[in-house]
């Protein structure tokens, strides 16, 4: 016996309409609503798999709005679902909102397990540990990005990038860190899909030409990454105004570092 729930969050393929779930098709053809970001893109999965069910858009702009109409439908004992444009909605698409309040008013909620861009990237590159951290767009300005390469220098970070903006992404991070190892993936599960793996300047020299499709990209944690975030916190305090003896009394403590080696190394910065 399977289990009914009020709210379903759908996930819907990020490319091949092949990459759909059984359990997806059979919910979507099943429940009373379906809240999509764009109805024509989704209308294009739900002809395929012949799916009748009424569809209303559901994006950034009219969340809000929407919130009390799926509030009261749920309240007549309907059944939705939500679907993004592309992947599992809430990771760098809309639905926030609607689940917060479905928490609020009692209502049950679930998540079908699919496709998503993240998992499917991390799955084929070379990686040690699980450890990762996802920021999902990366930042527009430069200060910006380069100050959060510089934040999770210990970790891999993965972000989502468009084709008209990543190439100048990945070079204000080789200005930021170095010429570090990075993959990139582009048109993931699609015809043209292309996963590339290597030093900044190699990936740059590769996409020369210019690059099209859907990013998402991985900058590798720095294998000495312990010394330059700790020289990093030193630069910092440094620039606004902490002699060498405060910086290592407030980092030791903070951080629970040895005061005289951080000492010697404010010393020699």
């Amino acid at each position: 016996m399977v289990r009914e729930f009020d709210f379903y969050v759908v996930p819907t393929p990020i490319g091949n309409i092949s990459d759909i779930t059984l359990r997806a098709i059979e919910v979507l053809k099943s429940v009373d609503l379906i809240a999509c970001e764009d109805t024509r893109t989704t209308q294009k999965i739900l002809n395929h798999y012949d799916i009748k069910t009424k569809s209303i858009s559901y994006h950034k702009y009219n969340e809000r709005e929407r919130v009390e109409f799926f509030l009261s439908e749920l309240k007549d004992g309907k059944k939705i679902a939500l679907v993004s444009d592309a992947g599992t909605p809430m990771i760098c698409d809309p639905g926030g909102v609607i689940i917060e309040e479905l928490v609020k008013n009692g209502f049950s909620v679930t998540s079908l397990p699919g496709a998503c861009a993240v998992t499917t990237f991390l799955s084929q590159i070379p990686r040690i540990g699980e450890e990762f951290t996802f920021i999902g767009f990366v930042p527009r300005t430069e200060s910006q990005i380069k100050e959060l390469v510089q934040k999770n220098i210990s970790k891999n970070l993965v972000f989502y990038d468009s084709p008209e903006r990543i190439l100048k992404t990945l070079a204000i991070i080789k200005s930021a860190r170095g010429d570090i190892k990075i993959a990139l993936g582009r048109e993931l599960s699609k015809l043209f899909e292309e996963v590339k793996y290597g030093k900044i300047s190699e990936i740059l020299e590769h996409f020369k030409d210019g690059i099209k499709g859907e990013i998402v990209c991985m900058v590798y944690a720095d294998e000495n990454s312990q010394d330059k975030e700790l020289d990093n916190k030193i630069k910092e305090l440094k620039s606004k105004g902490f002699r060498d003896k405060e910086i290592s009394i407030i980092l030791s403590t903070l951080f629970n570092l040895n005061k005289n080696e951080v000492y010697k190394r404010s010393l020699e910065l």
